[in-house]
């Protein structure tokens, strides 16, 4: 061999070989996939609808039986789950306000991931494919006219689908599934459908379910004494018969969402297990916030009350949990990104507030006693202190609120005067305090 062609020979060899070392750890990254399930105004307490759901990922792994959200409106609370910031910090206080910050998914991808999301990104985005994913599917805003006949973003093409929307974004889910199985790196995919948001369209085979549905009335349904409560609500008029049968035609259909999508989830835990990937992808189960149901006289969300700020929470993931449990100790929607930061071995920007569950799954039992809740309804900024056992909420230049949950679980009696408890509120009013100044909002 001339020494011209043994040099050139020499070089395409060191090519090849730097090439390959390049590509080698792609093909070996043994770091887990990612598939996070975003609800939309699920009740913690609808999970009974979903027996699929609860078998496949609650029922093999950790429950978590105190999981809020720290803001309970959709498009803040879904950008603090993309950031692991409180909505005070992220500064998406309302459904029209755009996210500015980079989110996990933009550091994941730029980290080696393969990303997708299916369904609702946030209600001030156009519906339009983000650079951050390699795989897109959605529609514009918070919510469709309809479940059925959507229009959708493919991958940066618009056009109108003929079916039920959450059997459409379930047969993404699998295409996406399909694709990141011939990918050379994990896979990070947000699922987010609509169920059981507004309008809550129930699918054709579903319609006739659940017709003997019992009414639903807890204690504190249609609370014939609010005047404890801020003005803003306290000057609700009790719920007409007719309020309460469109409540129950509302949580009704919710549920028969819920029905449908159970059925898509299950297929999706199918498709995972046949592409051999299901113990090496961390299933993340969560809503966005919850809705009231009539409970002192609402029907909104938006309030720091249980049923707008407590919502069903799972984690299913093997190799982290090898055992079911239920976990009692308080997590938040802000703790989803840190864990996906840490998992993915992606470095963890300093703006994020929320915590890494790794340590809490791990057995740590140095863990958070408190959590911040905040948030802007149109009736006036609230902030709120929650321990899992006292709720100590302030709502601008209205009344203060105390709620000792041990002994009233529908937070009936506002306990902010009572003299045994002055005590804890002044401990919680100065924490409150704390988290104000370190978590600066509009009017703070």
């Amino acid at each position: 061999m001339s020494t011209i062609k043994r040099i050139v020979f020499l070089f395409l060899l060191s090519a090849f070989a730097l090439q390959s070392c390049q590509a080698w750890p792609r093909f070996n990254d043994k770091r887990p996939n990612f598939l996070v399930i975003i609800t939309d105004d699920q009740r913690f307490d609808t999970m009974e609808y979903m027996p699929n759901t609860r078998q496949l990922i609650f029922d093999q792994g950790v429950t978590f039986s105190s999981g809020y959200v720290t803001t309970p409106f959709c498009c803040p609370s879904r950008a603090s789950i993309l950031t692991g910031m409180y909505a005070s910090n992220h500064e998406v206080y309302v459904n029209e306000d755009k996210l500015n910050y980079k989110t996990v998914v933009e550091d994941m991808h730029k980290n080696g991931y393969y990303t997708g999301l299916v369904g609702k990104y946030l209600n001030s985005w156009d519906g339009a494919e983000r650079p951050e994913y390699d795989y897109w599917v959605s529609f514009w805003g918070g919510t469709v006219p309809s479940y059925y006949d959507p229009d959708l973003n493919v991958n940066g093409t618009w056009s109108k689908h003929t079916g039920y929307i959450t059997y459409l974004f379930k047969d993404y889910v699998n295409e996406f599934l399909d694709q990141a199985a011939n990918q050379r790196k994990p896979f990070l995919l947000i699922f987010a459908p609509n169920a059981p948001h507004a309008p809550f369209t129930p699918a054709d085979e579903d319609k006739g379910l659940y017709q003997d549905l019992p009414p639903y009335r807890p204690e504190n349904y249609n609370e014939e004494n609010i005047s404890d409560k801020p003005l803003s609500i306290a000057g609700k008029p009790l719920l007409t018969e007719e309020d309460s049968t469109t409540i129950e035609n509302v949580r009704r259909r919710q549920i028969l969402t819920l029905t449908s999508l159970d059925r898509s989830i299950a297929e999706i835990m199918q498709k995972l297990e046949a592409t051999g990937e299901m113990d090496n992808t961390v299933v993340i189960f969560i809503s966005d916030n919850g809705k009231h149901w009539g409970e002192h006289r609402l029907d909104t969300k938006s309030t720091a009350y249980e049923e707008s700020v407590k919502v069903p929470f799972a984690i299913r993931y093997p190799p982290l949990v090898p055992a079911p449990y239920t976990e009692d100790r308080l997590v938040a929607n802000v703790d989803i990104a840190p864990t996906l930061y840490e998992l993915s071995e992606t470095k963890m920007p300093d703006t994020v507030d929320g915590l890494s569950l790794v340590p809490l799954l791990q057995g740590a039992e140095d863990w958070r006693t408190c959590l911040l809740l905040e948030a802007w309804p149109d009736r006036g900024h609230w902030t709120a202190i929650h321990t899992g056992q006292y709720v100590y909420i302030e709502t601008d230049d209205d009344l203060s609120e105390f709620y000792d949950l041990s002994i009233d679980p529908y937070e009936m009696d506002n306990l902010i005067d009572a003299e045994e408890y002055q005590s804890i509120i002044l401990g919680l009013q100065e924490t409150l305090k704390k988290e104000k100044e370190s978590n600066p909002s509009p009017g703070n």
